[in-house]
């Protein structure tokens, strides 16, 4: 087990307990990417990942100035939208960022009472509470900015009884691949630039009403070259999670830095996506031409039974098989967790997702950052970013 987690207490619970939450969270509703061709990335989340076709806003619909694209698996939502025209500011965002997040959409019970509680704490008012109507009842949707011009937007939908959102109709498709097993989204990584990280988790502290429950620094997460910092902020039941990365010294240029290089700003940096048997989806993924970072060497899964230590007993899993998909594995006090991680899915070395499956553990493998760091550089230094 990983030294830096045995000392944490994951009780969300106890941390919480006495004090009020002000932003009750329900869960995340959907993820928002801006893109250049909406139509191409569905049918590569369709096709790659095993998204299936959910719902539509565009020409047809009477949307003039932007087409979205919303896909589903078991409780994931992805909304990939893409400007009609030239003088949409969206194309701004993909021209700077590339495709990448804007949107991480949280669904919530009040919006305008999300949205009041939130400005008055000093976040800055992306959209104020806005009903949007039609046949099938209202939703209320409000939206802050958080880190580089990523948005919260607070989603209210329980007097709707329509497919995604007003202004969408159901997209009927006869391509529609088998999903891949992905349940729901475990987490999601934002990176922001040097010394910004404790900006913004005090600013989720005192905006959000989030705590730092976990926290590895520049000694704990680094390689021969590179390093960086990192703290894991969390809602008060635990069902949001959002780590924030920055980065630090080292000899070479770090992959946060490489993000940050060519995303020009902060931002969501992966995606981490649960499923309840990481062999079959990422044996899945594998064969529709998903492409992850390279293994680990040979020692890495030899060291793996004095890692997990009386965790090894419940393990399910066959190690060989393990390896042989170079799916990562560690452990905590709660139990163990497997994982791995794509290359980035774009020609910006930005975006990129992880595949996780808990079997207890509540943590995020501090016990592979090594061996996942040194897959990264080696990607770097193929691209000539280390």
């Amino acid at each position: 087990m990983s030294k830096e987690v045995k000392s944490v207490d994951y009780g969300l619970e106890k941390i919480f307990e006495g004090a009020q939450d002000f932003l009750p969270l329900l869960g995340t509703d959907y993820v928002e990417f801006y893109v250049g061709n909406a139509k191409q990335s569905a049918h590569y989340y369709k096709t790659a990942f095993g998204f299936q076709s959910f719902a539509y806003k565009g020409l047809e619909t009477g949307s003039r100035d932007t087409v979205s694209y919303v896909l589903k698996q078991d409780k994931i939502k992805l909304v990939l939208t893409t400007p009609l025209n030239s003088k949409s500011p969206i194309n701004d965002h993909i021209v700077k960022h590339g495709d990448g997040v804007k949107v991480i959409a949280l669904w919530v019970d009040d919006a305008r009472k999300s949205w009041e509680e939130t400005t008055a704490r000093g976040a800055k008012s992306y959209m104020e509470p806005f009903v949007e109507q039609d046949e099938h009842g209202e939703v209320v949707r409000a939206g802050i900015y958080t880190y580089g011009e990523t948005v919260h937007m607070f989603v209210e939908r329980k007097n709707y009884n329509g497919i995604f959102l007003p202004g969408f109709q159901k997209w009927e498709s006869d391509y529609n691949p088998e999903p891949t097993g992905l349940k729901y989204i475990d987490h999601m990584v934002g990176n922001v630039g040097w010394g910004q990280m404790n900006t913004w988790v005090k600013w989720y502290e005192e905006v959000m009403g989030f705590v730092n429950f976990l926290s590895f620094d520049d000694k704990q997460i680094h390689t021969e070259y590179s390093a960086l910092m990192s703290k894991v902020m969390s809602n008060g039941n635990g069902r949001i999670k959002f780590p924030i990365n920055e980065p630090a010294e080292g000899i070479k240029r770090s992959q946060i830095e490489e993000y940050l290089d060519f995303y020009e700003g902060s931002g969501v940096q992966h995606l981490a996506l649960a499923t309840d048997d990481i062999i079959r989806t990422v044996a899945e993924l594998k064969a529709r031409g998903v492409e992850f970072l390279p293994p680990p060497p040979q020692t890495y899964y030899d060291d793996i039974p004095g890692r997990l230590g009386e965790h090894m007993e419940m393990m399910k899993e066959d190690l060989k098989e393990l390896q042989k998909l170079s799916i990562l594995v560690d452990a905590d006090e709660e139990g163990y967790l497997l994982q791995i991680f794509t290359k980035p899915v774009e020609d910006r070395p930005t975006l990129f997702y992880e595949i996780i499956q808990r079997m207890g553990a509540k943590g995020f493998g501090a016990g592979n950052f090594k061996a996942l760091f040194e897959s990264i550089e080696r990607e770097q230094a193929m691209r000539g970013t280390l």
